[in-house]
């Protein structure tokens, strides 16, 4: 009975390792919006809201994850930087190695003092980009962004309906992946991991 019990418990462990190993060989998938084939990244040249300029091109080597909205947003936008906040947080000391970005859809309104001071309400370690008309629409129709002026009750308080997706960049500078409004920082910082591990 005893030799029966040993024959049993053996094979139940080959059984739990086997599983492992598929389980552990299986290739990660992202919990975004894969793209496939991933592409190059449109570049982004646009003056920071802290100083200076940013350009894509020049941050190979770490991956970067990209929102599109503006300060006056009432809803979508603080809900998404309150996620990357999270997801930044979530990340640790990883989270140097991640470029996030807000890029406004709003510049007659955002200026970057204006943007500086909304960041830092929620994580200034989120990088913000402003600009003239011009030089945005490349980088929002490089993107496929979505963007249309909503009247208000003065011409002050118009809105911006805008395009409500976050975007995932690699660390080669390929697109890999865009996010639903939604999203979790836990699915976020998941596939942020993954590609901070990838070769």
């Amino acid at each position: 009975m005893k030799h029966n019990l040993a024959w049993l418990a053996a094979f139940a462990l080959i059984g739990i390792v086997s599983v492992w190993s598929v389980v552990s060989a299986r290739p990660y998938t992202l919990r975004g919006s894969e793209l496939s084939p991933a592409g190059p990244a449109p570049e982004i040249e646009l003056p920071r809201a802290d100083g200076g300029s940013y350009q894509l091109s020049a941050r190979a080597g770490r991956p970067v994850i990209i929102f599109f909205g503006y300060t006056s947003c009432p809803d979508v936008c603080p809900a998404t930087m309150a996620v990357f906040k999270q997801a930044r947080a979530d990340l640790g000391s990883s989270a140097e190695g991640v470029d996030f970005l807000f890029i406004t859809v709003d510049p007659q309104r955002d200026t970057a003092e204006k943007m500086a001071a909304y960041l830092k309400g929620f994580d200034d370690g989120v990088i913000g980009l402003t600009g003239n008309e011009s030089e945005l629409s490349t980088v929002w129709q490089a993107y496929g962004v979505y963007r249309q002026i909503v009247p208000g009750s003065t011409p002050e308080t118009y809105s911006v309906d805008h395009t409500s997706r976050i975007y995932l960049i690699d660390k080669q500078g390929n697109l890999r992946a865009t996010y639903a409004f939604g999203t979790t920082a836990e699915d976020i910082v998941s596939d942020l991991r993954y590609l901070l591990r990838e070769k």
